[in-house]
């Protein structure tokens, strides 16, 4: 298999979401624009993407792929059938439990995750109300993690990188045709969470039945696979929680400043998205599974290999894009979101949170390439430690940087913190001899520099003043981002060709 390929293929999809993320999006800020109904949405569809992250697509993901790897490796089509029906069965039963506690004692879970909501009893009201409605998507999603987690073992990339469109797509109906039927209108945004959650589960369940590995969700918690799995999900659910606590700390936060606060961070957060998507997930879904298969031949020396690829690859295409995302701010934010009751303070108070988030953007990505050089060993305790070093260290800097800068500085300190995560894994990653470095790094980072120097350059002269922006008509500033983007793309990649780069020089074949 051609990983670059794969790469592509997966980012290919992941962009098709993304587009469809920021069409959604456009359209929430048009009929919505960033007050009290999107601060209490936000706020009420954080919490069960934060429970998803926590038990599917963080400790669930890193516990069970590695150990899937290993049954599919060295173990007959029966046991690892058996190990699929028993953690399925598991996992359903948990996530009821949680989903029937979560939607009865909205209330509390509001007065945790966002305390200065009490002090506005309307907007306290429509955040339980909302929560009450987007809480059972946990369920639904986290059941899609599972089937996804099964069809990468299976190198099925594309399906599960294709499913969150069918969220966006029902994001999309559900506000612009559906909000007039709601009272609120916002509660049309909640439906639209859970809708999504049933039309993602469903249409990965064909694809698991034609590999023949659809789940049959039975329980036998004496079983050897499935009590693997729950080992490493301790240290793994911890490790993964360090992460989210500090972006519910970071609504926390927000939820005390200004009205507006915790949807402007949002706004930026989605931007910050786009590249981290496009890049450092799609790396590390490919990553996971073939680490994890070169450790359970006792194979170093592929394994260090394949990582020091994925590295390359991380800063070839993380590096220039943290800097557009900084030197593009306010052209991204006035062409997607500044519409309607979106305001030019609106896009101002976004694009301050964004250009703060880009400084964190390749530590984002380093970590997401990084962190499962030590879950494909079955090491989780190591990326454990880091993050709770790395949560200590972020809330010490909210605390410095929230007075002067407000809700960008919560940004900042978020991005601070996942450069620093990034830089202690790949320390440990060098001290253990897990990765050893190809000959050429000095030289490829230099070549790199330069390139990223003159697209800065460029893109610095093309984009003009944010006030421009603000003032150019709606169809003039999507020409015009779609100029800037592909100038600054093409004088990148012209650069890297002169120097001496080819795509042929990255593609990586894996059994």
């Amino acid at each position: 298999m051609n990983l670059l390929k794969a790469l592509a293929t997966i980012s290919s999809m992941t962009l098709l979401s993304r587009i469809l993320g920021f069409v959604r999006d456009t359209a929430i800020a048009r009929v919505f624009g960033a007050g009290l109904a999107t601060d209490a949405f936000f706020v009420a569809f954080k919490i069960p993407n934060f429970l998803r992250r926590l038990f599917a697509e963080g400790a669930f993901s890193q516990a069970f792929v590695p150990i899937l790897g290993e049954y599919r490796n060295r173990r007959g089509e029966d046991e690892l059938h058996e190990l699929i029906d028993y953690v399925s069965g598991m996992l359903a039963l948990a996530l009821f439990v949680v989903t029937l506690l979560g939607v009865l004692a909205a209330p509390y879970i509001i007065y945790v995750s966002a305390p200065g909501f009490a002090k506005n009893a309307d907007k306290f009201n429509l955040t339980v109300d909302l929560l009450r409605i987007t809480f059972p998507y946990l369920f639904f999603i986290s059941l899609t993690a599972l089937a996804g987690g099964i069809l990468n073992t299976y190198s099925r990339f594309a399906v599960p990188a294709f499913t969150p469109v069918l969220l966006n797509l029902s994001f999309i109906v559900f506000t612009l045709w559906l909000a007039p039927y709601f009272d609120p209108p916002a509660k049309a945004l909640a439906w639209a969470v859970f809708a999504g959650g049933v039309l993602q589960l469903a249409f990965q369940a064909p694809f698991l039945t034609r590999l023949r590995v659809m789940p049959r969700f039975k329980l036998n918690f004496k079983h050897e696979g499935m009590r693997r799995v729950l080992r490493q999900m301790g240290p793994a659910l911890f490790g993964v929680s360090v992460g989210q606590i500090s972006l519910l700390l970071n609504v926390i936060f927000a939820s005390f400043l200004v009205t507006g606060s915790v949807s402007w961070l949002y706004y930026a957060d989605r931007l910050m998205e786009f590249p981290a998507g496009m890049l450092g997930v799609a790396l590390g879904t490919i990553l996971l599974p073939g680490l994890s298969n070169h450790y359970a031949n006792r194979s170093d020396a592929a394994y260090s290999a394949l990582l020091d690829w994925g590295l390359r690859l991380t800063f070839l295409l993380a590096v220039p894009s943290a800097v557009g995302l900084a030197l593009l701010a306010m052209p991204l934010i006035t062409t997607l979101f500044m519409y309607g009751a979106f305001s030019v303070a609106d896009a101002e108070a976004t694009r301050a949170a964004l250009m703060a988030y880009s400084v964190g953007l390749i530590g984002l990505i380093l970590v997401k390439v990084l962190a499962p050089a030590f879950y494909a060993r079955q090491d989780i305790r190591t990326p454990v430690k880091i993050a709770v070093v790395t949560l200590v260290i972020t809330q010490l800097l909210n605390f410095a940087l929230i007075g002067p800068l407000q809700h960008a500085g919560l940004a900042l300190a978020t991005g601070l913190g996942s450069c620093l995560n990034a830089a202690l894994l790949y320390y440990l990653l060098r001290r253990r001899a897990i990765h050893l470095p190809r000959p050429g790094w000095a030289v490829f980072l230099l070549k790199l520099l330069f390139a990223v120097v003159l697209m800065a350059a460029t893109l610095w002269f093309a984009a003009d003043t944010p006030q421009r922006w603000i003032d150019t008509a709606a169809p003039m500033r999507v020409a015009w981002l779609l100029g800037l983007v592909s100038l600054g793309a093409a004088v990148y990649f012209a650069a890297l060709w002169l120097l001496g780069f080819r795509v042929q020089d990255f593609a990586r074949f894996e059994k």
